[in-house]
């Protein structure tokens, strides 16, 4: 009798134990969930101007998908992805923005941030470009991937302005020590011509200049004018940052003799100088 006992004892855990399994299962069994609804408060194109790039851009809203498992709906925590592609990439573009954003129903950018973010896309600044933005929510496994609609709109992307302010007139010499004209200023020839740096884009400045050994120099745009030169703000004899100011220190020149190329990127406010 007593080993009769035992054993529905033994039966009886063994029901508990599976039916405790076969609940956890059913926790984990996915059921459903609804594509979150996109929606924006721009609605065919958004502003983008570096005049108000502190304003708001855009916010992104969207549903909450509602996943549902065996046990009920989810209380769990979803990622949502927002990816941003040119329009007609349906997606799949080599240059493709995807975001990732815990929890939350929404994101806001402001001018600044979107021009940024959709920089990514190779967009051209001045020249309208043509987007598309979905939401993708996912929980956990990859058969819980849920996508919204698609939005499309038209922007027209802005170069941020320059670090450092551009030549005025559109020249630039550099002059000093660290080069066989020594602190002239004014340049005469031939340095005004074998110092001249040439203007490759509207922030972009190069020129091959023959470095004497040693020594420092400056950048001046006016040709006989200290007050708008430009100064080393940080770095060494081939690369740092520079500001636009009538002050020391100058730009170290290497200490090796030769032909260097300098390259004055006012879009960064970083210059760079390699032997050649």
């Amino acid at each position: 009798m007593k080993k009769i006992i035992q054993s529905l004892v033994y039966v009886s855990l063994a029901i508990v134990f599976f039916a405790a399994c076969e609940k956890d299962e059913a926790k984990d069994t996915y059921i459903s969930g609804t594509a979150p609804v996109l929606s924006a408060t721009s609605r065919d194109s958004i502003a983008l101007n570096f005049l108000t790039e502190d304003n708001l851009g855009v916010t992104f809203n969207w549903t909450n998908p509602s996943y549902k498992f065996a046990s009920g709906v989810s209380s769990q925590n979803v990622n949502y992805t927002l990816e941003i592609d040119t329009a007609g990439a349906n997606f799949k573009g080599a240059r493709k923005k995807s975001i990732s954003i815990s929890k939350d129903l929404s994101v806001s950018y402001t001018q600044k941030a979107f021009n940024i973010a959709i920089s990514d896309l190779n967009v051209k600044p001045g020249r309208v470009a043509r987007i598309e933005v979905r939401i993708i929510a996912t929980l956990g496994a990859a058969p819980t991937e849920l996508i919204s609609n698609v939005l499309a709109f038209k922007v027209l992307p802005y170069a941020p302005p320059p670090k450092v302010a551009v030549p005025t007139a559109g020249t630039l010499w550099v002059t000093g020590n660290a080069f066989a004209s020594g602190w002239s200023n004014p340049l005469g020839a031939p340095f005004v011509t074998s110092q001249r740096l040439a203007k490759v884009t509207e922030t972009l400045y190069e020129g091959v200049v023959a470095f004497v050994g040693g020594g420092n120099y400056k950048m001046i745009q006016e040709n006989g004018v200290w007050g708008t030169q430009y100064k080393k703000l940080a770095g060494d004899a081939f690369s740092g940052t520079l500001e636009k100011k009538d002050a020391d220190p100058g730009f170290d020149g290497p200490s090796v003799a030769g032909n260097y190329k300098i390259s004055v990127d006012f879009q960064a406010g970083t210059y760079t100088v390699t032997k050649q």
